[in-house]
């Protein structure tokens, strides 16, 4: 499989909020690793979103933490790859 991660990732355990019209409410998932462009997040099959759509997230490790807009890139068993969408 062709390599397409333009930046480095880190492994870095943290928790996020993760916000979407379709969900009945928001769900904390954990974070498995970080990058300059995007994340990834441990849910499992717990969060029946499509690669394509987009999602607030919000870290719960930092006070008065921003609100960041990321669309899902991949899906996997243990959860989904989000790249940030920056204005």
């Amino acid at each position: 499989m062709e390599e397409k991660r333009q930046y480095v990732r880190t492994a870095f355990s943290g928790h996020v909020r993760l916000s979407h019209a379709s969900l009945d409410k928001d769900v904390d998932l954990e974070m498995r690793d970080l990058s300059d462009g995007g994340l990834f997040l441990l849910c499992g099959g717990h969060i029946d979103l499509e690669v394509g759509e987009h999602v607030q997230i919000q870290s719960l490790d930092i006070d008065d933490a921003p609100v960041l807009e990321a669309r899902i890139v991949r899906r996997e068993v243990s959860g989904i790859a989000l790249i940030f969408i920056l204005d």
